[in-house]
């Protein structure tokens, strides 16, 4: 064997380490990858599944709400309603309440005044 054979071998195995050393990482990198692809498809699975969750969730709090503005209107309705009969109540008997009010006091006056003969205020 030559000296420039023998070079020529120890660059080889010298080149041929260097591919193994290198590979070693390229391979870790290409397991990497493939987990990450793995990772992107679960995330994008899950990503559908929660879309489809917050759009029922859209769809039943759009339902309460109708609901609800349905409650709010009927209780706005029934206070009205109620305002509306306290002031019937109040026209209709308020008044009669009064004159009934003031006839009686000025009865027991003129029983008072009759009887001893002076009147109170």
């Amino acid at each position: 064997m030559s000296l420039g054979s023998i070079a020529g071998l120890i660059a080889a195995v010298a080149f041929a380490i260097l591919v193994a050393v290198t590979a070693v990482p390229l391979i870790k990198l290409g397991r990497v990858f493939d987990e990450l692809r793995v990772s992107i498809k679960d995330v994008t699975v899950n990503a559908n599944e929660t879309l489809s969750e917050a759009n029922k969730v859209v769809r039943d709090t759009g339902a309460q709400l109708t609901r609800v503005d349905a409650v709010t209107t009927s209780a706005a309705q029934v206070a009205q309603d109620v305002s509306a009969l306290s002031a019937l109540t109040s026209a209709t008997l308020g008044a009669p309440l009064i004159k009934i009010a003031a006839f009686s006091h000025a009865a027991r006056r003129v029983l008072r005044a009759k009887k001893g003969g002076r009147e109170d205020s």
